[in-house]
């Protein structure tokens, strides 16, 4: 059974920032709004905080929830802060920006700018129908973008899904949750490992599973069907028992055109080896598809590949 997580109460001090709310949470953290202390300014704050491995004592320090898991939590939040500093070197307009980050309570936080918009997975329950090609193409080519830059750099974010993504005005998509990014030769750390059903593949649900970037595709791909039929898909284990998601090419056919579909069944496909290998293979049979106009409007960084 997890362990309660409590977020930190409004008003609490951490580094210099002042806790004004909790506002989210995630398999690996809490997230809270706050402000800079010297001059006010909002920044959203992501406290490393695992479920199962983690709790708060009544001092407010973070502390494994039970004693078989003091190593675990101590070496995670150890990778936590390396890989953060890591991300922070990353310079990308579609991935959230890292301003801060530190150690305290006995934990590590990621300080991040307060952006405004929407969460697409909260756009999604009010919508409850499909997104239009051209919004979807707005949304993940840059996403895409995003990750082969992930990619190449060695890393994994492992918990692609509509919400992870923030859309800005204009529909600009921002990658978030980068807390819980994985290099790709980390051994995976006990209890650790997040899994979103419907959007995590199966490999993701076995500590022994080859994990890589095509596991990132596959929640590319989930998450677009995501916005296709506005429901999640079929969760990986189920699919492996008795896979009742009929192709996209054929359940979607009347709604979408055939290269999207295409691209969603070969991300989503059950064997590693039958998707795309990373991100920017998927994003490559996208590209053709997209006019100047769009490309434009997309902001899509194409020369930051050659970096």
């Amino acid at each position: 059974m997890a362990a309660t997580r409590k977020p930190l109460p409004p008003g609490t001090q951490v580094g210099n920032y002042q806790i004004i709310k909790a506002i989210a949470k995630g398999g690996f953290s809490l997230i809270y709004l706050a402000q800079v202390q010297d001059d006010s300014e909002e920044v959203v704050i992501k406290e490393y905080m695992p479920k199962r491995l983690a709790t708060r004592h009544r001092d407010l320090r973070v502390v494994p929830s039970s004693i078989e898991y003091a190593e675990y939590l101590y070496q995670g939040c150890k990778l936590f802060f390396q890989e953060v500093r890591t991300l922070a070197s990353l310079k990308h307009p579609n991935i959230v920006r890292v301003l801060d980050f530190f150690l305290a309570n006995g934990t590590g936080y990621l300080v991040m700018p307060n952006e405004r918009g929407r969460n697409l997975g909260a756009y999604l329950r009010e919508r409850k129908e499909g997104l239009s090609t051209s919004f979807i193409l707005e949304v993940f080519v840059p996403i895409l973008d995003a990750l082969s830059l992930l990619h190449r750099r060695s890393m994994l974010h492992l918990d692609v899904k509509p919400g992870n993504i923030h859309l800005r005005h204009g529909n600009l998509p921002l990658l978030l949750d980068l807390g819980a990014v994985h290099s790709f030769s980390r051994s995976r750390v006990r209890g650790g490992q997040v899994i979103t059903a419907g959007y995590s593949p199966l490999e993701q649900y076995y500590r022994h599973g080859q994990i890589g970037p095509w596991t990132d595709v596959y929640a590319v791909g989930a998450s677009i069907r995501t916005c296709m039929e506005g429901r999640p898909p079929q969760p990986a284990p189920e699919r492996r028992k008795e896979d009742r998601v009929v192709p996209a090419v054929i359940a979607l056919k009347e709604q979408y055109p055939r290269f999207l579909l295409e691209a969603v069944d070969w991300a989503m496909a059950m064997e590693p080896e039958q998707r795309p290998r990373d991100a920017e293979a998927l994003l490559l049979t996208l590209l053709p598809y997209l006019d100047d106009s769009q490309l434009a409007r997309i902001g899509l960084q194409i020369a930051s590949k050659t970096h």
